[in-house]
């Protein structure tokens, strides 16, 4: 009996590590099918999800209900496992160079504990070569097992868009790779449990790895033509969603826009992909140049913001700002790498006072992380409260509605209104108003 069948007739379990954004929908996607072991060292979270919330704020209550996975944070239940998948995160460090500590731990975790027959399947984004030049020796080191022989080693890249509603594991195209042929028909039987879209078959685990690499590189670099593009239509004094608009009439033109680039994957991938380069003495301009371009616009808009101020009038220092959101996306509670604070931060040095409001964000977290407070938002809060400049910087759903009377309120007859995304670019005539 092949691994596909021990999974489907329960007589296997099948192993999550990491019960993230990534790992947690995956978990639940299986548990319909098989038995799962749901595995992460965050023992708060495991308390949440036991209780059926997940602590992401991306599943329902409902759907972590009846279903058949073991939440654990004890390495010894991955014994009773015979299929792994680790989706665990792959960051930066501080000098933007890729951090596999948590990916190498979480094989380090798994060899103890496979055995022959086994499969390892790798999910997290890494550049080419990592699962075959650094997983796998360690996991052949500590298990003493070697890989085809004794047991058996894949690599399919995780596509889940956090906050994406419509584009599900589900319905996402998913490529698959692994060490051999019969080991890839298997994975590709596996994943066909939880995915009804199309499973591509990579000729090669680096062919897979480096397809997820591209995916992100790619968006990055044409968001960063954007926020360059934003950077110049701002000089000449016209508004770059204007001209985006009139550009995308034409039936070839990308649609890509400016925006803050944050979180754990477009704003981190294209670093894995240079430092790749950078081993084989290559030095990767483009990814460098769109990496720079989207890591300073945080900066840059708060610079713009302290001269909006100042072309109306405004003391600074002293100002009173508003930021709404501070999420790294709309819709997400998730602040990895979120640009907003570097407005925050751009704020500050000119010694503006900034309130910083979001519905999804932790409080915990954000003064954990960043030393900062989250305030209850003033147009939902009944206080009358009033700021010099009020800053949508994260188009969450609850900001969109807003009209013009609401945003008056709250805003100083001489404010101004700064819109990252453009969101109220037709609706805010007559009121000071800049975004990128």
């Amino acid at each position: 009996m092949n691994i596909y069948e021990r999974i489907i007739t329960r007589q296997s379990k099948l192993a999550v590590i990491g019960l993230g954004y990534v790992g947690l929908p995956l978990a639940v996607a299986f548990a319909k099918r098989a038995n799962v072991i749901g595995f992460d060292i965050d023992k708060d979270k495991l308390k949440l999800l036991k209780k059926g919330i997940d602590p992401n704020g991306e599943l329902e209550s409902s759907e972590l209900q009846g279903l058949t996975i073991e939440f654990t944070d004890d390495e010894k239940t991955l014994r009773n496992a015979d299929f792994f998948i680790i989706t665990v995160p792959t960051p930066i460090d501080s000098h933007n160079n890729p951090d596999l500590s948590i990916l190498k731990g979480a094989a380090k975790t798994v060899a103890a504990y496979i055995k022959a027959g086994s499969f390892v399947v790798f999910e997290s984004t890494v550049y080419p070569g990592v699962t075959e030049d650094i997983c796998i020796p360690i996991l052949e080191k500590i298990s003493g097992l070697k890989v085809g022989n004794d047991f058996k080693v894949g690599y399919s890249p995780e596509r889940i868009n956090p906050g994406d509603k419509v584009h599900t594991l589900s319905n996402t195209n998913k490529i698959v790779s692994a060490c051999d042929e019969e080991s890839l028909q298997e994975v590709s039987k596996a994943y066909k449990l939880v995915v009804d879209a199309e499973i591509h078959q990579a000729p090669s685990i680096k062919v897979a790895e480096a397809a997820k690499i591209i995916e992100n590189t790619q968006r990055d670099v044409n968001i960063a033509l954007m926020n360059e593009l934003s950077i110049i239509f701002g000089r000449i004094g016209i508004n770059t969603y204007d001209v985006l608009e009139a550009a995308g009439t034409k039936w070839n033109f990308l649609n890509f826009y400016p925006g803050l680039v944050g979180g754990h994957c477009i704003g981190v991938d294209p670093y894995y992909l240079a430092h790749k380069a950078k081993e084989l003495k290559y030095h990767p301009q483009i990814i460098n140049s769109g990496r720079f371009v989207n890591d300073s616009m945080g900066r840059y808009a708060g610079k713009q913001i302290v001269k909006q101020l100042l072309k109306n009038g405004i003391k600074i220092p002293g100002a009173k700002a508003l930021v709404l959101g501070v999420t790294f996306k709309e819709n997400v509670s998730d602040i990895r790498n979120s640009k907003v604070f570097d407005i925050a931060a751009e704020l500050d040095e000119f010694g503006i006072d900034v309130t910083l409001t979001d519905p999804l964000a932790d409080h915990e977290d954000v003064e954990k992380t960043h030393g900062r407070y989250l305030s209850s938002n003033p147009f939902n809060n009944g206080r009358k409260e009033v700021y010099d400049v009020i800053i949508l910087a994260v188009a969450h759903e609850e900001y969109l509605n807003y009209s013009k009377t609401d945003i008056q309120k709250v805003l100083n007859s001489n404010g101004v209104f700064i819109d990252i995304k453009g969101v109220y670019r037709r609706t805010l005539k007559g009121i000071s108003y800049w975004s990128l």
